[in-house]
């Protein structure tokens, strides 16, 4: 936390992956439910303003302190920090405020830890005696590696401070229901792996080292900008009429001087002594190329490229591009992962309240899981990537839905993070309204943009027939 370096990897992901915040866009199978594009439009459309109402209240929150967008901060920083969030689903019962009773309870996971007595050593192994399963690092698992429960503590396990340590074994998923009563994010190296591992764990020596050797050569430069003045003389310095910084009555009563390095700083230096400054070529006119250098490896191994890490772009648009991509390779993978761990259990468990208490209507959703899986489709939409070039991208989005290896909702989820429906739905209220205030030039085809056919070829560089161009005029 201490590191700019460390900090600028973590947030930067946080930033990239989560944003504002993953927002929902419904996605019910249609065909599958027998409902057609309007009824499937509709319903879509009550379930995210449903959700909607939910997520942007702080008491979806157990401890009522931040909204599930910004939970969704919260964790992301929690899983790259300590390698793995654990949010604990829980009930209330429904306010005013609130009609639904699921809260999310977002705890530090370092209170899911081994059960053991007080003022012993941390355990990362055991044996719950109540069922003979073995407990990894806070983890019970079964004789088939199944994680059936976590014990959390009531506080910092390692912590010195006086307080009554106890534990808790809370059930990985409902006995009746199934639904997950913990919601484990990480992410998974290998086998059998049940805990995950800090995002800086491969390069937190390198960053320590950066950071000391940054230090090191910020304080020689704060050195090598002392004004000190050593004043020789033959004489004692009770005779010279100057005192300096050291008070003559206590070098008398001492008869000591300390010399210091200091801003405007004045020393009295003893008959027959002198002083040297031996020149130590600080800074280094190698430290940004060091660094640079160093920023690199550690970069490649976070999966971000340097110019990224240290949000600096002195690069061409080609490499400055390719960096871009490859950075968004890993956000979007870490997104899924995000996506598929927190987000989705949450929607899936918030419809079954929904639902149940009447305000969404789908028939079939607790008698079949295809039905339930058709009506629990969702797309999870976070920050676009960003243009670094605008002309261009947008010219080259232009392309791929021309020539069909696109379409404009994945074009509009990229690149500005918005949603195509509601962009038309807006251009079309706002092209009215320009119409009939007589903004719109006289015949011009109303398209959403506003825009002729003839606009439209010129900017893509087609050809205009001479008859074409003059009915556009």
């Amino acid at each position: 936390m201490s590191a700019p370096l460390a900090v600028s990897a973590i947030k930067t992901n946080r930033t990239n992956i989560i944003g504002e915040g993953l927002r929902l866009k419904s996605t019910i199978d249609a065909d599958f439910l027998k409902m057609t594009q309007e009824q499937a439009a509709e319903w879509q459309r009550n379930a995210e303003r449903e959700f909607e109402l939910w997520a942007r209240s702080k008491f979806c929150d157990a401890t009522r302190v931040n909204n599930f967008y910004e939970i969704q901060q919260v964790a992301c920083m929690s899983w790259l920090m300590n390698g793995d969030a654990c949010v604990l689903i829980e009930y209330e019962q429904p306010t005013r405020e609130l009609p639904y009773g699921l809260r999310l309870h977002l705890i530090e996971s370092d209170r899911v830890s081994t059960p053991h007595s007080t003022g012993s050593n941390v355990y990362l192994y055991a044996t719950n005696p109540d069922t003979n399963n073995r407990i990894f690092n806070g983890v019970e698992v079964d004789n088939n590696n199944r994680v059936v429960a976590y014990h959390i503590c009531s506080t910092y396990p390692n912590s010195n401070l006086y307080y009554q340590k106890e534990w808790k074994r809370v059930k990985a998923f409902g006995d009746k229901t199934g639904i997950p009563n913990v919601l484990m994010i990480y992410e998974t190296e290998r086998a059998e792996q049940y805990r995950g591992v800090p995002y800086l764990a491969p390069v937190i020596e390198s960053l320590k080292q950066l950071t000391r050797y940054s230090e090191a050569e910020m304080m020689a430069a704060v050195i090598n900008g002392f004004f000190t003045v050593f004043v020789k003389s033959e004489k004692g310095t009770s005779e010279i009429g100057f005192t300096g910084v050291v008070d003559e009555e206590e070098q008398i009563a001492n008869d000591n001087v300390n010399y210091e390095l200091g801003p405007g700083m004045v020393n009295m230096l003893e008959p027959g002594e002198s002083i040297e400054i031996a020149d130590s070529k600080r800074p280094s006119s190698n430290f940004d190329a060091f660094t640079t250098s160093l920023a690199k490896y550690i970069g490649a191994a976070l999966e971000i490229p340097v110019e990224i890490l240290i949000k600096h772009f002195s690069s061409s648009y080609s490499a400055s591009r390719a960096g871009l991509l490859e950075a968004w390779k890993a956000f979007r993978m870490k997104r899924a992962w995000i996506a598929s761990d927190l987000c989705q259990p949450v929607y899936e468990i918030f419809l079954i309240e929904a639902i149940a208490n009447g305000r969404l209507k789908a028939p079939g959703f607790f008698l079949n899981p295809r039905i339930r899986m058709a009506y629990c489709g969702a797309q999870w939409n976070g920050p676009a990537q960003g243009m670094i070039d605008p002309v261009k991208e947008v010219n080259a989005a232009e392309k791929r839905i021309r020539i069909g290896v696109s379409t404009r909702q994945r074009e509009t989820i990229e690149m500005t993070g918005g949603d195509f429906d509601s962009n038309v739905a807006q251009l079309a209220r706002e092209n009215q309204m320009m119409k009939e205030a007589g903004l719109l030039p006289s015949g011009m085809e109303e398209h959403p943009g506003g825009r002729s056919q003839g606009e439209n070829k010129e900017e893509s560089g087609e050809e205009i027939d001479e008859a074409e161009t003059d009915d556009n005029e």
